[in-house]
């Protein structure tokens, strides 16, 4: 099942549940997080249950709504400030030629590999234990909040300092924080961890720096454990056309961490189990436009879809305006 959000004119929300191609309202859901919270509250078994118990109603026709602009994100915190947005890097294989590439790096010698390939290597030889214990920690980095999330459809906008604007086409976990601490995961979402590829380029220590961009997910979210072989596209249009596309790939036979070392590792944290908080955690990635040469210009497209995750998440790419000074001045009380 897939759920996502439809923003009404009188400002209220129609959540929507599909299978296949048919798409309906859920009666009586006021909004996925609020659907979320009862389904927690009611202990009474899981999402797709819960929704069942409440009914379907009148059809939605989700590609007219994406069309018209009245998507919303596929969940929503009444205070942004409560939606957290972070990630995880190194956790991807990528394809075989360069899954080859990596092992064979990752065989050399200890004092030759750079920070990067040391921690991949870690994740290769302990990011799934068998046991079922706690892996090696993964690489952990924060984007933003509600305030930086971006609708499908929407903007991507650059700040004026950027060197650069680039997507990165992974798979979020979508998680709501039940009132005694404990994690909920509801599902999984296509995503688009925008980032500053140049200026994590120039210096490894500036990853945090280009990680602090907005981001987007959806249109839909898939409930229920993702398949373990997750292949999708991603792509950009220019004046219509398109100028890079490549298959990305994602699932645990993927990667070098199960999903659920990576889960423990962000919510070992008790700061990242407030009680109502929504987490948008995105997992990683193995294919970037910009590791193959593309350098993209603002009212470019992304455009990043994966068999299963429902409609294609699109968003445009924007540079915010230069302020008129340069220094941002901090003023003494």
């Amino acid at each position: 099942m897939l759920l996502s959000q439809v923003g009404n004119p009188d400002g209220s929300i129609t959540v929507v549940a599909r299978e296949g191609k048919e798409a309906h309202a859920v009666k009586g859901a006021r909004s996925t997080y609020d659907l979320v919270r009862d389904c927690i509250r009611s202990g009474g078994g899981d999402l797709t249950s819960h929704i069942a118990a409440l009914g379907l109603g009148a059809a939605v026709d989700l590609e007219a709504a994406l069309a018209e602009g009245r998507l919303l994100p596929p969940i929503t915190h009444p205070d942004p400030a409560h939606l957290h947005l972070t990630g995880t890097g190194l956790t991807h294989l990528g394809s075989a030629a360069t899954r080859d590439a990596m092992h064979q790096k990752a065989g050399a010698a200890e004092e030759t590999l750079t920070d990067s390939m040391k921690m991949f290597r870690m994740g290769l030889e302990g990011g799934k234990p068998a046991d079922g214990s706690p892996g090696v920690q993964p690489e952990w980095f924060y984007k933003g909040n509600g305030a930086t999330l971006v609708p499908p459809g929407g903007a991507l906008t650059s700040p004026s300092f950027a060197e650069d604007g680039g997507e990165e086409p992974e798979i979020a976990g979508i998680y709501v924080i039940g009132d005694d601490g404990t994690p909920f995961r509801v599902g999984f979402a296509i995503s688009n961890e925008f980032s500053d590829h140049v200026m994590e380029r120039r210096n490894y220590l500036y990853l945090a720096h280009s990680k602090l961009r907005p981001a987007s997910f959806g249109p839909e979210i898939r409930i229920g454990a993702p398949p373990a072989d997750i292949r999708g596209t991603s792509r950009i249009r220019r004046d219509g056309k398109v100028i890079f596309e490549k298959p990305f790939l994602s699932g645990e036979e993927n990667m070098s961490h199960s999903f659920a070392n990576l889960e423990h590792h962000h919510f070992k944290y008790g700061l990242f189990r407030g009680p109502g908080d929504i987490h948008v955690h995105m997992f990683g990635t193995a294919t970037l436009s910009f590791a193959d040469g593309v350098r993209t210009e603002p009212g470019d497209e992304f455009e990043i879809e994966a068999a299963g995750f429902g409609l294609p998440l699109r968003n445009r790419l924007a540079v915010e305006a230069a302020p008129a000074g340069r220094r941002v001045d901090v003023r003494v009380l």
